[in-house]
């Protein structure tokens, strides 16, 4: 095995990130948001949202769950770019930061309130 094959090897996915993304997945719909759950992400569109250009025509993003260092190695959401969203057992906190994140209308205000 050379250094380029462990290089290109994708970090372990964790045994129960998965299933925290289809419960992330299912928590999402309520805002109104269309996700695609793939295997270790979950895409998250707003189609009421429009995106910053033609290449993304409509606000998005690309979510994660891994464990974070950080933190004892918990499991934890991460958004696209890096930044940790909520622990992955915090369901209901999670979907409401995502869905704050694009712009959805939630309980409390509408979209980019």
């Amino acid at each position: 095995m050379t250094t380029e094959d462990t290089d290109a090897r994708p970090e372990p996915e964790h045994p129960d990130a998965y299933a925290r993304l289809g419960a992330l997945m299912s928590r999402l719909h309520a805002y109104g948001l269309e996700t695609v759950l793939q295997r270790r992400k979950l895409i998250v569109i707003n189609p009421k949202a429009p995106g910053c250009c033609d290449d993304v025509p409509r606000r998005a993003d690309t979510v994660s769950c891994k464990p974070r260092e950080d933190d004892g190695s918990r499991l934890w959401f991460f958004h696209s770019w890096g930044e940790p969203i909520a622990e992955a057992n915090h369901i209901v906190d999670a979907a409401l930061t995502v869905a704050t994140t694009l712009g959805a209308p939630t309980a409390r205000g509408g979209p980019d309130e």
